[in-house]
C-alpha cells in the first residue's frame, strides 16, 4: 500500500489535473444526459441559477489559480463554487449539474426542489438573495420542423451548372435563386455554427463540411436516426454541390459546427426536444467558436439565460438566425431577442410576424441519416435557407452587420410575403449585375 501511495504521489500535477478534468467532464456529460431526458415529473421541479464566476486568489505572483480553476470548461473556481453550494444549502436544493458559461462570465447551476415545495415560490426567494445573478424555470423547447407527404420515388431531375442527380427536385433551392447567387459565392471560408440535434457527419453530401460536432445531451450513441433534424438542417444549408450525389446547399463552401442539444421525441423523429441546460451550454460553446451565424432551427419560451447569450452574441457582431413556431402569437426564444433575425415559412397558414423573413418550408428535398434523402416541412428549414443566403453575402461582402444583411434581403423578395431571393440580395452587395433567373 505505501508503495502504491509513493507512486502515486511521483505523478506530475499535469497528469493529476487531466485525469481529474476527464472525470469531471464524463460526469457532466451523464448529468447532461440525465437532465436533457428526464419528462416524467422530475422537469417540473428543475431550476436554473447563475451567479458571477470570481476566480481563486493567486496564491503567488504568475502562479496558476488553485484546484480546477486553472483548468478550461466547465469546473470553475473553487470560491464559485463554493457559493453555488452555500445556496443550494440556505434554499434547500439538490444540485444536479453545473457548468461555466465563460462569454458571459457566469457559473450555472441546475438545482432540483424538493417535492413538496412550490418552485414560483423557491424562485422568487432566490431572486432576492443578492448573492444569485437569475433564477429561472429550466424549460423545453423543441424543433420546428413538420411530416412533408411528398414523396422521393421521382425521378431525378438535374440543372444545368449542377451534377447533383435530384438538385432539380429541390423547389426551395430554385425559389430563392441559390443557382444563380452561386455564380457569385459558394459561402467559401464562412462559418456556420448549428444548435439543433447532431448531424450525420458521414453523410456523403455533408463531407468535409463538418469541422466540428459536440454532444451537451448524450446518450444514444452510435444512434445515427437521433440526428435526423439536424441533418435535414444541414443539409438545406450546406450540401456539397457538384458531388455527383443527392443535392446541393444554399451554401455549400460553408464550415459547419455542429452543437447538439436537442434529442428526438421518439426514436426515428425529426421532431427534438431541447431544455434551458442543453441550450444555454451548446451556445456558450457556438460563441466561442467565433462562427459568423448561428442557426437555431427551434422554439419555445422566452428564456432570461439563452436570452443574454444571444445578446451578447449579437453585441461581438454574430448575426443569430431563429426560425418562427407556428401559431406564433407572442415571439418566444430565439426570436424574441432584439437583433435576431426571424424566418417563416412561406405560404405558412398562420399570420406571419410583420418583421420576420419569408423562405421555403413546404417538402423540402434534404439529407437524412444513413446517407439517404427525403421531404420534410416547417420554418425549421425556411431559417436554414436565409442562414445559407447569408453565408453567401458573408463571402462577398465580410463586414456586412446584421441590419445591413436585413436591408439586402428585404429588398430581395420579390412580392408581399414571398421568399427572400439570393441572387438579387448578392448582385446588390456585390455590385455585379447578373441574371437572376427569379422573377
Amino acid at each position: 500500500m505505501k508503495d502504491s501511495l509513493a507512486r502515486r504521489a511521483l505523478w506530475p500535477r499535469h497528469l493529476v489535473a487531466a485525469a481529474g478534468l476527464l472525470l469531471f467532464l464524463g460526469t457532466l456529460l451523464a448529468t447532461s444526459a440525465e437532465a436533457a431526458s428526464d419528462h416524467d415529473g422530475a422537469i417540473s421541479r428543475r431550476i436554473v441559477v447563475a451567479i458571477t464566476e470570481k476566480p481563486d486568489p493567486m496564491m503567488i505572483s504568475g502562479s496558476s489559480p488553485r484546484g480546477y480553476a486553472g483548468l478550461p470548461g466547465y469546473a470553475g473556481s473553487e470560491r464559485t463554487r463554493a457559493t453555488a453550494a452555500r445556496i443550494a444549502r440556505d434554499h434547500g436544493l439538490a444540485e444536479v449539474s453545473a457548468w461555466t458559461i465563460e462569454p458571459l462570465n457566469l457559473r450555472c447551476m441546475l438545482y432540483e426542489i424538493p417535492a413538496s415545495a412550490d418552485r414560483a415560490r423557491v424562485l422568487a426567494e432566490l431572486r432576492k438573495d443578492r448573492r444569485v445573478h437569475l433564477a429561472q424555470p429550466l424549460q423545453e423547447f423543441s424543433t420546428l420542423t413538420a411530416t412533408s407527404t411528398r414523396s422521393t420515388s421521382e425521378a431525378t431531375a438535374t440543372k444545368p451548372g449542377f451534377n447533383d442527380p435530384y438538385v432539380g427536385l429541390q423547389t426551395g433551392f430554385s425559389a430563392i435563386d441559390a443557382g444563380a447567387a452561386q455564380h457569385w459565392a459558394s459561402g467559401r471560408s464562412v462559418s456556420v455554427a448549428l444548435v439543433d440535434s447532431g448531424v450525420d457527419a458521414t453523410h456523403p453530401d455533408l463531407a468535409e463540411r463538418i469541422v466540428e460536432q459536440r454532444d451537451f445531451v448524450g446518450g444514444e450513441a452510435g444512434d445515427p436516426g437521433r440526428d435526423r433534424h439536424g441533418t435535414e438542417v444541414a443539409g438545406v444549408i450546406a450540401a456539397v454541390a457538384n458531388n455527383g450525389v443527392g443535392i446541393v446547399g444554399v451554401a455549400p463552401a460553408v464550415e459547419l459546427h455542429v452543437y447538439r442539444a436537442c434529442w428526438p421525441s421518439e426514436a426515428g423523429a425529426s421532431h427534438a426536444h431541447c431544455n434551458s441546460f442543453t441550450l444555454a451550454q451548446a451556445l456558450a460553446a457556438a460563441i466561442r467558436s467565433s462562427a459568423r451565424v448561428i442557426n437555431l432551427s427551434l422554439g419555445g419560451p422566452p428564456d432570461p439565460l439563452l436570452a443574454e447569450l444571444l445578446e451578447h452574441a449579437i453585441a461581438r457582431g454574430t448575426i443569430v438566425v431563429g426560425a418562427v413556431a407556428p401559431d406564433t402569437e407572442v415571439p418566444g426564444f430565439p426570436i424574441s431577442t432584439q437583433g435576431v433575425i426571424a424566418v417563416d415559412s412561406s405560404g405558412a397558414p398562420h399570420a406571419p410576424i410583420p418583421t420576420a423573413l419569408r423562405a421555403p418550408g413546404g417538402d423540402i428535398l434534404t439529407l437524412e441519416p444513413g446517407g439517404s434523402y427525403d421531404y420534410a416541412s416547417g420554418s425549421s428549414l425556411a431559417a436554414a435557407h436565409v442562414t445559407g443566403a447569408i453565408a453567401l453575402l458573408l463571402q462577398v461582402s465580410p463586414g456586412l452587420d446584421e441590419n445591413q444583411i436585413l436591408a439586402l434581403l428585404r429588398q430581395s423578395v420579390r412580392h408581399n410575403g414571398g421568399p427572400i431571393n439570393a441572387c438579387v440580395a448578392i448582385s446588390a452587395a456585390s455590385g455585379h449585375h447578373g441574371t437572376c433567373t427569379t422573377d
